[in-house]
């Protein structure tokens, strides 16, 4: 199971931070209730710039995610892929987690991977802060993507 060691971060104080969300179109349904969890989650921790914008599918989030990493203090990317009977599912998930670590580290901003990759529309549900999932990976990402850009600001950013 994934959520086993949660760290069960509910809120940190991120006031005065500004917040960039970008999600895929491809599952709709599900990616938007994920950015809402993920707008809830950053009202939370005081949060009141966020810049939310959609891309036509996961594959693109990085680039984006690159342009809002450059003017937020922290960004969320956010995706449904579930997997199929092709490679695809593979090359979708292996580029956009390496492109959205590459986007973290070159723009020296949070880049959260709130994409959900999964097996099943089921294990999607389950992840996407439904009323009745398991996981809310919209409240989790944001809140791991405001504590970093809470340390960095702690450790000097550059």
């Amino acid at each position: 199971m994934a959520g086993f060691g949660d760290p069960h971060m509910q809120t940190v104080d991120a006031a005065g931070l500004r917040l960039g969300i970008v999600g895929a179109r491809w599952h709709a349904d599900l990616v938007d209730h994920i950015i809402e969890r993920s707008k809830a989650a950053a009202e939370a921790c005081g949060v009141t710039d966020v810049v939310v914008t959609r891309v036509a599918g996961t594959v693109e989030l990085p680039v984006v995610a690159q342009a809002l990493a450059q003017r937020c203090d922290a960004v969320v990317a956010i995706g449904v892929v579930i997997k199929g009977e092709t490679a695809h599912f593979e090359y979708v998930c292996d580029s956009v987690t390496a492109g959205l670590t590459r986007v973290a580290l070159d723009e020296r901003t949070p880049v959260a991977h709130g994409v959900l990759t999964v097996q099943s529309l089921g294990q999607a549900r389950d992840r996407a802060g439904l009323e009745d999932s398991i996981e809310d990976k919209g409240w989790q990402s944001t809140v791991a993507a405001l504590d970093a850009a809470l340390v960095l600001r702690e450790v000097g950013k550059p």
